[in-house]
């Protein structure tokens, strides 16, 4: 289910028939997929889904220590949307990154090692669950400010249109950032400049505990685009390949006509707003019908399997490799080092010339948005 927002004459259209989203999972597989490419997309939403699970019991374990935020639920939002872009446009997100990072090529045990905060870390253990970084992947961090990442990404497409560059900013936030100035602002600029970007806003229908419908005046959150005459789309979340397309149609734009666009994904958060939530202000009734309706790994192997592309013992197989891979992650990360006592004041300020990197990619170079080297020291 997708629709665009006709900017010039301000209405709605649909691209297809409205449907519902349980509905439209069970769609039949469009011609000319890969199937080793759809395989793959199975495999980065189960990884997701067992290392977010395996996430939230290292915490009770206290083996991951401050805020943290899963993307239990919105596994096909994540992959869809790392899976629209290039390898080489940047990508902005919020607090809750952790399967945005792994499917932009940050490898499980990096980021299991940086939620337990050690040097092995995708940041060097100094970030922890809200702030994955690596520079060389143009993965430029989560934020833990409601809405910090917004005018940045939009910085960062202004110094992409600036130089010229075909590389183009993903921007991702939540559906309650949408109520803030930075939004409104950042949209504006990049209208009036033509920037490259696309911001995508993950709508799970609650900011924190609070339901969209109650916390904006417009819950229909691809309509705001409308004020900034701004091409928007809203697409079901939990369709992987709905939202891969949309993330493309809206790449397009961005890269080859230098607009920027708003794109929304609803989709279905199955648990509490962080690990610590009990989430005692959804019915759970509501709850447990929304899991079993909305759950897009269940519905996407479903799809797999009546497309024909694999069989009962496939899905066991790749099941029984992502066990492996978060099992190795945890391993990786319990075996890994603190960082060291004597490094506690580095990394505070940017030494001049010479940015952070994470220990994947001290070797790689990279002129990026900064323009300098990925490759940095202590």
């Amino acid at each position: 289910m997708s629709y665009i927002l006709d900017t010039k004459s301000k209405q709605q259209a649909d691209v297809q028939d409205a449907a519902s989203p349980s509905e439209h999972t069970q769609a039949p597989i469009p011609a000319g997929e890969d199937r080793e490419t759809l395989l793959h997309y199975y495999h980065d939403m189960l990884l997701i889904r067992r290392f977010e699970e395996k996430t939230g019991e290292m915490y009770t374990r206290a083996k991951i220590g401050g805020y943290c935020h899963l993307n239990l639920g919105e596994e096909a939002t994540v992959v869809g949307f790392c899976e629209g872009l290039e390898p080489e446009d940047y990508v902005y997100t919020n607090y809750r990154e952790h399967g945005y990072a792994i499917s932009r090529g940050i490898s499980p045990e990096a980021v299991m090692a940086e939620l337990f905060g050690k040097e092995t870390g995708c940041s060097r253990g100094r970030g922890g669950s809200m702030h994955l970084f690596d520079m060389h992947r143009h993965f430029m961090g989560g934020y833990a400010i409601v809405g910090g990442q917004i005018p940045l990404a939009t910085g960062a497409a202004f110094a992409l249109a600036y130089r010229g560059s075909h590389d183009i900013v993903a921007c991702q936030m939540g559906e309650g950032t949408t109520n803030g100035g930075p939004f409104y602002e950042s949209l504006n600029l990049s209208k009036i400049y033509h920037l490259p970007i696309i911001y995508f806003v993950v709508n799970n229908q609650y900011g924190m505990g609070l339901r969209v419908e109650k916390g904006s005046a417009v819950s229909d959150i691809y309509r705001k685009a409308c004020a900034f005459d701004m091409y928007s789309e809203r697409v079901d979340g939990t369709d992987v390949l709905a939202v891969r397309d949309a993330m493309r149609r809206a790449a397009r734009l961005a890269r080859d006509q230098h607009e920027p666009s708003l794109v929304e994904a609803v989709s279905f958060r199955f648990r509490g707003h962080s690990v610590v939530d009990p989430d005692r202000y959804r019915d759970q009734e509501e709850v447990k019908t929304g899991r079993a309706a909305h759950d897009p790994v269940a519905a996407f192997a479903a799809r797999l399997q009546a497309a024909g592309l694999i069989e009962e013992q496939g899905l066991q197989q790749i099941e029984e490799q992502v066990d492996q891979e978060v099992e190795h992650a945890v391993q990786f990360a319990e075996q890994s080092p603190d960082p060291p006592l004597e490094t506690l004041f580095d990394y505070i300020y940017a030494p001049v010339g010479l940015p952070f990197t994470s220990p994947e990619t001290e070797s790689s170079r990279d002129g990026g948005v900064g323009g300098v080297s990925a490759e940095g020291e202590k």
